[in-house]
């Protein structure tokens, strides 16, 4: 399936580094407060990530950046994580809202900041994250 027809089936998609630590633990959250299975998940070292993330016009091979695709509009950076936690319960709407008035030059530069050094600070896996029963239906 190439990656217009995956955009075409699914409204809600998070692109995300499979061997970074701390973006396997973030499908994991994103996951547990998704209980409606909304969100759809594939790794940039998966054909379909890869298909993703050049569909949306980004280098393949830059694993600093989250790509989320909502509705057929690519999101990127600190842009994909507010508008992923708007669809969250209790405050995280208020967080959304309040972070997307901070310009995104502003937002991406502690963005950019952390991702350059998250393998440093957390480590990566030397596979891509082996999902359990309940998430694999959740990734393309």
């Amino acid at each position: 399936m190439n990656a217009r027809e995956i955009v075409e089936r699914h409204s809600n998609i998070i692109v995300f580094d499979g061997v970074c630590n701390v973006c396997a633990g973030w499908v994991k959250f994103v996951h547990a407060r998704d209980p409606e299975g909304h969100f759809y998940f594939a790794s940039i070292q998966s054909e379909s990530g890869r298909a993703l993330m050049q569909w949306a016009g980004l280098d393949a091979d830059n694993v600093d950046t989250m790509l989320y695709v909502e509705n057929g509009v690519p999101h990127t950076r600190s842009t994909a994580f507010l508008k992923i936690v708007r669809h969250f319960p209790a405050a995280w709407p208020l967080l959304s809202q309040g972070g997307l008035f901070i310009p995104a030059f502003a937002r991406n530069f502690f963005y950019n900041r952390f991702a350059q050094n998250r393998y440093r600070l957390f480590g990566q896996s030397e596979h891509c994250l082996i999902p359990d029963a309940a998430l694999a239906t959740r990734f393309l």
